[in-house]
């Protein structure tokens, strides 16, 4: 079969015309088009990011799995509520699920979607169930106030309806990432990683392409005839239309040429070879991860020294990105609850956080060399009560 040259050419030699080529001697030329971007919807990013990017899915697993360990605390003013039935609602929300499971859903869906949405089941006007609903299957009723009005779930062709009714425990409890732009739905960081994302991963599928075509990289056509001999605009249309069909895109990386009838290849300078994939990928990596909070030291990635050591970097981690997560959805269950639960406070213990040990040693130590306070006054300062009055501590 001959091929598209031979096609191109034919068996006679080409006609000679008497005015110059517009392609004079380089004939393929490749400029850099319009970048093609990820559609900005929750389902797609998910897709693009969580289950076809390493970096975005360790991130978010990072994330939603620390949120997840952090265990929950009941107060009743100052006092500490150990068998609060909240907490064994929270220990065991549904047949499907632990805290755990539970909990990471919740924290994983407010970092790909922005949005995080709770069922609540009453039976005879006690909570009995919570479930974690997928935010891609749920859209906001606004009522005439300006206020969500209903919550709309649709799944395999049907659809619920659950009305917001202004009094008790509401139906759903919406927990949403702040969004400049939209009164209803929040804004998730995976969409502000959107560029890096697109870019990382058009890097990947370059450097496959490559090795799947022999890791030849891309160049470009010379014609070099007998002495003032041209292409004319027919040849040079559908010499350009060729290359664009089959030598073009990620998909052709590489793809080798059968070159005849005076043309000649010539290697572009900007080959990826030159353009340096690894530093452009670990870069746009790293802003990844600075979308998602987390610290690229963390994730072993390549030219961070923002933090000195790895044990800085995951205290920065957890106070900066875990903890103030933790406390957005503790504090949106507060207030969610409280109608069916009475005056309660939701609340997590630093001290029991072995990621932050180190940290509270070193303010134990420094309250500990404060001989102007007195016990209690050390004491309260620590985040503990007054001192036994007959003066036996436990050891």
């Amino acid at each position: 079969m001959p091929s598209f040259f031979t096609r191109l050419f034919g068996a006679a030699a080409p006609v000679r015309e008497a005015k110059a080529s517009r392609a004079a001697k380089l004939l393929a030329m490749h400029s850099i088009g319009q970048p093609h971007w990820t559609a900005r919807n929750g389902a797609a990013m998910t897709r693009e990011g969580y289950e076809r990017n390493a970096v975005c899915h360790r991130c978010v697993r990072m994330v939603a799995e620390a949120a997840a360990s952090v265990p929950w605390l009941i107060y009743e003013g100052a006092e500490e509520i150990p068998d609060h039935p909240l907490l064994a609602l929270i220990e065991r929300p549904n047949p499907a699920d632990t805290c755990v499971s539970f909990i990471e859903a919740i924290c994983a869906n407010l970092l790909l979607y922005g949005n995080a949405y709770i069922e609540s089941v009453l039976l005879d006007g006690q909570l009995r169930e919570l479930y974690a609903l997928r935010p891609d299957r749920m859209r906001v009723e606004p009522g005439r106030n300006g206020w969500p009005a209903a919550f709309i779930h649709r799944a395999q062709g049907e659809e619920a309806r659950y009305e917001m009714r202004g009094d008790g425990i509401e139906p759903i409890l919406h927990i949403r990432l702040f969004h400049p732009l939209d009164d209803y739905y929040g804004f998730a960081p995976l969409v502000a990683a959107q560029v890096a994302l697109d870019t990382h991963n058009a890097a990947s599928f370059w450097n496959k392409a490559l090795l799947d075509n022999s890791a030849r990289p891309s160049g470009a056509l010379v014609y070099s005839g007998p002495d003032g001999a041209h292409l004319s605009d027919e040849q040079f249309t559908r010499l350009k239309q060729e290359l664009e069909e089959n030598f073009s895109g990620a998909d052709n990386a590489g793809r080798p040429l059968l070159l005849e009838g005076g043309l000649d290849w010539r290697a572009l300078s900007l080959s990826p070879k030159d353009m340096d994939f690894s530093e452009s990928k670990a870069g746009a990596a790293r802003e990844i991860a600075l979308a998602f909070g987390v610290p690229p030291l963390l994730l072993g990635l390549p030219g961070d020294n923002t933090f000195a050591n790895y044990s800085e970097a995951n205290r920065a981690f957890w106070r900066q990105t875990v903890l103030p997560l933790v406390t957005r959805v503790q504090k949106s269950f507060q207030a969610w609850l409280r109608p069916g639960f009475g005056e309660f406070r939701l609340e997590y213990n630093a001290d029991r956080l072995e990621a932050l040990a180190t940290e509270r040693a070193s303010e134990w130590e420094r309250i500990g060399k404060a001989h102007f306070l007195t016990l209690d006054e050390q004491r309260e300062a620590a985040g503990y009560g007054p001192a036994p009055k007959d003066g036996i501590f436990a050891k």
